[in-house]
């Protein structure tokens, strides 16, 4: 069966139209009650073009639940040897539209995830939950792709294989693709432990590659941000930027701190605070370069800004601090992340304070004291935001490279 979308001739705003042909080779052409202007539709993907704003993703999404359940009520027409007429077909498509909420059956993978996610929905923090939910979309989409219910019990290496084609195909990253994947047979482990039976024996799935690029400002970088003169509307910007470097914090929790969290042990002045994401208290002491701006600032934190002004305004900083060199770095082009050479002012966002923390301080201080002062709970977590690239370090390895060679060889 297949499916082809096209806009109506006249009108600044557009129906959709559809014409569906089954295996025989039957075609009906219907209205929908959708509508889109003829400038926002992609002829080629027959799709509104922007399906990330809001008003066109719910459009998408009720073109991908018409191409679903519009081949499942036709197949349950062929079934029952049901006459189709065109009057039948248009209701269908009609009804199927107008619908506001989607529906999963119980023996669905989409059913299984809603589960997973509503079980869960209180016991895990707001970032995870929206990057289940991402996993969760994609899983809509590639029904839509398909054209078919995912059933829990046919989730197979076909579907892997036939969910791999589907992320290339709509230029997905290939982490995104095989978190995804992950995360179905997470599902699958969960159903298992609800009595149903699944196939996740038969899957074979390697962990995804990592081909992210760890962006780190090294200590010069940092203290030539710290001395250069910025306008006063980015004053408190290049503050946060400093303090998020010496506490290795993410933006959601540098950014709430205040004189209120901070207390002093043997007479050391310290942080006490409860990280966001993971609701771990967090005691650690204040660099130098912090206590030194909560001194010049009446002795309180700077001021909170939004994290989009903050990333805003941080690029630009690390512009006028002259981070001018070429880099190759993931930029968003469109709707989709793009592997670029780009001045590295220019991919600067809230967290590489705390990538910078743990790569600078990486193996001057010893990692557990490391650990404690970011809350990461495994060393395995805790590298991943080690910048491995450093000048610093490869410098001293070719040092010992070189005494050790005089010493062995040249004193012969």
């Amino acid at each position: 069966m297949t499916f082809q979308f096209f806009l109506s001739n006249a009108g600044t705003t557009r129906n959709i139209n559809l014409k569906f042909t089954d295996e025989s080779n039957k075609s009906f052409i219907a209205y929908t009650p959708l509508r889109i202007a003829e400038s926002e539709w992609d002829k080629k993907k027959e799709r509104p073009k922007n399906i990330y704003l809001k008003k066109y993703k719910n459009l998408n999404d009720k073109i991908n639940r018409l191409k679903v359940e519009l081949t499942e009520c036709y197949q349950n027409w062929k079934n029952k040897n049901k006459v189709v007429s065109p009057r039948l077909f248009s209701s269908t498509i009609k009804n199927i539209c107008l619908r506001k909420n989607s529906h999963y059956p119980e023996t669905t993978l989409l059913h299984y995830m809603d589960v997973y996610l509503q079980s869960r929905k209180e016991l895990i923090c707001n970032s995870t939950y929206k990057r289940y939910k991402v996993f969760f979309n994609l899983v809509q989409k590639f029904e839509g792709f398909k054209a078919e219910r995912q059933f829990i019990d046919q989730v197979n290496p076909t579907f892997i294989k036939d969910f791999l084609i589907f992320g290339k195909q709509e230029e997905y990253s290939e982490n995104t693709v095989y978190r995804t994947i992950h995360f179905v047979k997470t599902i699958l482990n969960f159903a298992e432990r609800m009595g149903i039976h699944t196939r996740v024996r038969e899957l074979e799935i390697r962990r995804e590659r990592q081909c992210k690029e760890i962006i780190t400002l090294s200590e010069p970088e940092i203290l030539k941000i710290k001395y250069t003169h910025v306008p006063e509307h980015l004053q408190d910007a290049k503050n946060w930027l400093l303090i998020s470097c010496y506490t290795g914090q993410r933006v959601s929790d540098f950014m709430n701190f205040s004189s209120e969290k901070l207390t002093e042990i043997n007479k050391k002045k310290c942080l006490n605070f409860v990280q966001q994401k993971t609701q771990k208290e967090i005691t650690i002491p204040l660099h130098p370069i912090v206590q030194n701006i909560i001194n010049g600032n009446e002795n309180k934190f700077p001021t909170s800004i939004s994290v989009q002004k903050y990333n805003e305004s941080i690029k630009e900083i690390a512009r006028l601090s002259g981070l001018n060199q070429f880099i190759n770095a993931r930029k968003r082009i469109g709707h989709r992340t793009k592997l670029l050479k780009i001045a590295k002012w220019q991919v600067i966002t809230s967290h590489i304070g705390r990538r910078s923390f743990a790569s600078n301080f990486y193996g001057k201080i010893p990692t557990p004291l490391l650990m404690e002062a970011t809350g990461h709970s495994t060393e395995v977590m805790f590298l991943k935001y080690i910048n491995t690239f450093d000048k610093e370090r490869l410098v001293k390895l070719s040092n010992y490279f070189d005494r050790m060679y005089e010493e062995r060889f040249l004193q012969v």
